[in-house]
């Protein structure tokens, strides 16, 4: 290890660590405008933490959030000088702090990341919605279609992560207020960036199996098997629209000149 590279992991270690490790760092907390310098560091990160876990934030509340981001921080320093990328391994720590009480904080934490995700991902031409229209059923069963760079899904088989993250997501009054007498029931989520903007809806019980198959290279007829032996009354069709309307494919392979 060169001096250098020394200096630098003890410098970076003593500027993440918490205060009681701060303490030990090798002289660095002595230094004059250590402090400031350090504090002024990890109230940035603090706060990307907290506007990239918008959804987040609103359900625990600023101060169990920002505590929350000064756990994570001390052991999970930002290892990217973009801080819109910051979060990677959030929803763990979240979900160790929160415990039983709130079962569903790790998802909806999961699909806060997933929105930066999707925001932050390559631009690509969007399969048109009518590309498909006219095909034989052979020709249809032989496409592979693949997933947009910006396209993301999320589900869950137990907990209505969807609803939960969506109202917290967006602030909407009604869609707060009907969280009172939401049915505990597991939900799935597709995000796309078909244009500018990130989207997000509900997405059909099979619909994580057929996208994961997708993303895969496997075959259309291949993909919908997936999705029917994991929900075996998935409407197919119904769900292949709404995926083509929401701009969740870039290309296909497989069809005819």
């Amino acid at each position: 290890m060169t001096a250098l590279h020394s200096f630098e992991q003890d410098f970076v270690g003593a500027l993440f660590a918490d205060e009681a490790h701060g303490a030990c760092a090798p002289g660095w907390t002595a230094q004059p405008g250590f402090a400031v310098y350090r504090n002024t560091v990890r109230k940035g990160c603090i706060d990307a933490l907290e506007a990239n876990f918008p959804a987040v934030a609103r359900l625990v509340g600023r101060d169990w959030l920002r505590a929350a981001a000064a756990r994570h921080l001390a052991g999970h320093p930002p290892s990217d000088p973009c801080l819109l990328h910051y979060g990677e391994g959030f929803a763990d720590t979240l979900a160790e702090l929160a415990g039983d009480e709130l079962p569903y904080l790790h998802g909806v934490a999961a699909l806060d990341r997933l929105w930066t995700a999707s925001h932050t991902a390559a631009d690509a031409p969007v399969l048109p919605a009518d590309s498909l229209a006219g095909l034989p059923p052979e020709a249809l069963a032989a496409l592979r279609l693949q997933p947009h760079p910006a396209a993301r899904w999320h589900g869950s088989g137990t907990l209505p992560l969807h609803s939960i993250w969506s109202a917290n997501r967006s602030g909407d009054a009604a869609a707060l207020e009907a969280l009172t007498t939401l049915e505990w029931a597991g939900e799935s989520t597709l995000l796309t960036r078909p244009i500018a903007e990130v989207i997000w809806q509900p997405l059909p019980a099979g619909g994580c199996a057929f996208l994961d198959a997708c993303a895969r290279g496997d075959r259309l007829d291949d993909a919908a098997a997936a999705a029917l032996d994991t929900h075996p009354h998935t409407d197919l069709a119904a769900m292949l629209a709404q995926l083509l309307q929401a701009g969740t494919f870039t290309t296909s392979t497989g069809s005819p000149p």
